[in-house]
């Protein structure tokens, strides 16, 4: 199957931007679709991306200019079935990389109205473009973002996707059980359903990515001040280690949940598009569906805060290491062995070590400490899972109303 053109949902995102300059540098010919529905938000919870992140407009000038990329972008609304035929129909692509959901638990887990919208929005979304592949694109390979979260946590080493299984006296290879933690997680169980019921009635070709959670600040291609990606760090969309190194730069005491005990895969940013990279350009037969475990290393959240914590103070940072009650419904020790060989397999490794790229991040964020530290009211969580979830109002109560500008070069020190 030969590859040349990529339709990339979700451009616009903390994946999504540096995935398109890397595939545009790789020679193919990326088309981009966004609502921006990720800026909108990050706004409403409080917050913004710790690196200013310009227009999208701007962002292409810039890509075109510095890098000489290429890359036509489509405004559009996944949950809008006449906005992704018409962006299929328009850019024939050879694949369809799927980054375009609500990504946050925390959010999920807010209240009826925003588990409604994830659910809404990312389920939809994902049908929509199944049923526009079928039509326009039928040959396509969809690469769609799932999330090690859909497993949950068993008691058992976790396969890539499928397992062997005996039952009074009958064997079957058979999906392995999910079990989410969360509305948002719950919304990807779904999408990884619907998914493969496509490949099997319609003959579509798709990889599911099970990814670990994602940390780092820049790619190759987001290395200019021009061309940087988002970088979150509020409870709601900073993943942990994210997180971490944004409070590490403001002396923000770091925040394990709980005891720390609990134990995830973690890859960083550019491993992340690396592998997505390897994925697209080693599709699927037709027909088939197929799941990657896509992670690097798997770390406790307390060993996280206490790597960030040394490599924090080995740059002349001084952090300390506290305690915060886990909102969340989550074992806090438990058994997490997880096979992650199909992508090594085609010839990924690994770029620097967890500590080389956490000394990128933070001289990165110490640029730009004092928009993080103007949101600091952001980081502790005030999301609760359990029962008598806290109303949006009380939520986002100490948040700061602050309409972010739209930047330029000039606002980075």
């Amino acid at each position: 199957m030969t590859l040349n053109r990529v339709l990339l949902c979700g451009i616009d995102g903390y994946l999504g931007w540096p995935l398109a300059l890397r595939l545009e540098s790789q020679g193919f010919e990326v088309y981009g679709i966004d609502n921006f529905s990720r800026r909108k938000i990050v706004r409403e919870v409080g917050s913004w991306s710790a690196t200013p992140i310009t227009g999208m407009q701007t962002r292409l000038s810039a890509a075109r200019r510095i890098l000489g990329a290429e890359i036509t972008f489509l405004e559009g609304d996944l949950r809008e079935y006449n906005d992704v035929a018409r962006i299929v129909r328009e850019s024939k692509p050879d694949a369809i990389v799927h980054l375009g959901e609500q990504p946050s638990a925390p959010y999920s887990m807010i209240d009826q109205e925003h588990a409604v919208f994830t659910q809404e929005n990312n389920v939809t979304g994902t049908l929509n473009i199944l049923f526009a592949m079928k039509e326009w694109a039928p040959n396509a390979h969809l690469l769609k973002l799932g999330t090690m979260g859909e497993y949950g946590t068993p008691d058992i080493d976790i396969p890539e996707g499928f397992f062997d299984i005996e039952f009074r006296g009958r064997k079957a290879r058979l999906p392995f059980p999910r079990q989410a933690g969360s509305f948002y997680h719950l919304s990807k169980v779904h999408d990884s359903a619907n998914i493969a019921l496509a490949c099997k009635i319609w003959g579509l070709r798709s990889t599911d990515v099970m990814q670990g959670v994602v940390y780092g600040s820049r790619t190759n291609e987001t290395e200019d001040n021009q061309l940087l990606t988002r970088f979150d760090f509020d409870e709601s969309f900073g993943t942990v280690i994210n997180r971490f190194c944004a409070q590490a730069v403001i002396g923000y005491p770091l925040s394990p949940y709980g005891l720390g005990g609990q134990r995830r895969g973690f890859i960083a940013l550019v491993d992340s598009i690396k592998c997505l990279s390897i994925a697209i350009e080693n599709p699927p037969d037709t027909g088939e569906y197929r799941v990657f475990n896509q992670l690097d290393e798997v770390y406790s959240v307390r060993e996280l805060a206490e790597i960030v914590s040394r490599t924090s103070e080995g740059l002349g940072l001084q952090v300390k290491i506290g305690t915060v009650e886990n909102p969340r419904i989550e074992q806090e020790n438990h058994h997490y062995n997880v096979d992650h060989d199909n992508l090594r397999k085609l010839g990924f490794q690994p770029t620097r070590s967890l500590e080389g790229e956490l000394e990128i991040m933070l001289r990165d964020l110490v640029r730009f400490k004092d928009r993080i530290a103007a949101k600091r009211n952001v980081i502790a969580p005030k999301v609760r899972w359990r029962a008598g979830v806290a109303s949006p109002e009380a939520v986002y109560a100490q948040t700061e109303r602050v309409v972010e500008p739209e930047a330029t070069v000039s606002v980075v020190p």
